[in-house]
C-alpha cells in the first residue's frame, strides 16, 4: 500500500503568470505545503540553492528545458512540467531530460494538486523500499537518490529511468509489457504514439554501459515489451 503524504513538502513553482502562480501557491499552501514562487530567470538558481522536495516548472520554450537539463546534472529532485505546448515533441523532450510528470495547460488547480500528491507519495514510497537482493554485489540500487552504481560509479539515472530499471530488476528474465511498465514505472497510461518509455530504455542502456555493467542485458522483445536478461551460470 502506498504511504500517505502527511508532512509538508517544500515546493518551488517556476511560473511567469502571476495569477496562476498565486492560485498555485494558495492551493498548495492550503494542503500544508511550503511554496516558493519565482520566474524562469531565477528558477535554476533557486533550484540549485534551495532544498526542495518538488519543482513545478513551466515550459516557455527551449530555455525552460535547458533549466531542466542543467538541474538534472546535479539534482534528483522531482520535476513536474507545466506547458501550453501540448504536443508529442515537447512531452518527449521533457521526459527525456528527466521530468517526472507533464501537465498540459490549461489545467484545473485540483488536478495539479492530485499530480503533486501522487509524486510526493511516490517519492515517500520509494524511500521506504528496501533495495532488492544483489548478485555478486554488481549493481547497487540507491532508493534515496533514485540511482544505481557499480563499484562506486553512479549511472546518473533520472527518477523515471530508475523506476523502470528497478522494476525490470525485480523481474529478471521476465518480459514486462509496455502497458505494465507505463502504469507501474511511469505512473500513467500507455499510448502507442508515446515513445517516452523507448527513450528511457535507450538512456538506461547507455548509462549502464558507461559504468561498465555487463552482467545483465536490457533487451527488447518485439511486440511484447522489455526484459532484463541475466545469463544462466
Amino acid at each position: 500500500m502506498l504511504p500517505t503524504v502527511t508532512t509538508a513538502a517544500r515546493i518551488l513553482a517556476v511560473e511567469e503568470d502571476p495569477l496562476l502562480a498565486s492560485e498555485l501557491q494558495a492551493h498548495l499552501q492550503q494542503s500544508g505545503h511550503r511554496v516558493t514562487l519565482c520566474g524562469s530567470a531565477d528558477g535554476l538558481l533557486l533550484a540549485k540553492r534551495g532544498n526542495f522536495d518538488l519543482i513545478l516548472l513551466t515550459i516557455l520554450g527551449i530555455d525552460s528545458l535547458g533549466v531542466l537539463q542543467q538541474l538534472r546534472r546535479q539534482s534528483r529532485v522531482p520535476v513536474l512540467l507545466m506547458s501550453a505546448l501540448d504536443d508529442e515533441h515537447n512531452r518527449i523532450a521533457g521526459f527525456s531530460l528527466g521530468a517526472d510528470d507533464y501537465l498540459p495547460k490549461p489545467f484545473s488547480i485540483a488536478e495539479l494538486g492530485v499530480r503533486v500528491t501522487a509524486i510526493l507519495r511516490r517519492v515517500a514510497y520509494e524511500r521506504q523500499e528496501r533495495p532488492s537482493p544483489e548478485t555478486d554485489n554488481e549493481l547497487h540500487f540507491d532508493e534515496t537518490n533514485s540511482d544505481v552504481s557499480l563499484a562506486g560509479n553512479q549511472a546518473g539515472l533520472t527518477a523515471s529511468e530508475f523506476r523502470v530499471l528497478n522494476l525490470l530488476a525485480q523481474h529478471v528474465n521476465e518480459v514486462l509489457s509496455k502497458p505494465f511498465l507505463y502504469q507501474q514505472a511511469l505512473r500513467r497510461g500507455y499510448a502507442r504514439h508515446d515513445r517516452s518509455l523507448d527513450m528511457h530504455i535507450s538512456h538506461i542502456r547507455r548509462k549502464l554501459q558507461a559504468i561498465g555493467y555487463r552482467s545483465s542485458q536490457l533487451e527488447t522483445v518485439w511486440g511484447q515489451g522489455y526484459m532484463l536478461v541475466r545469463p544462466a551460470l
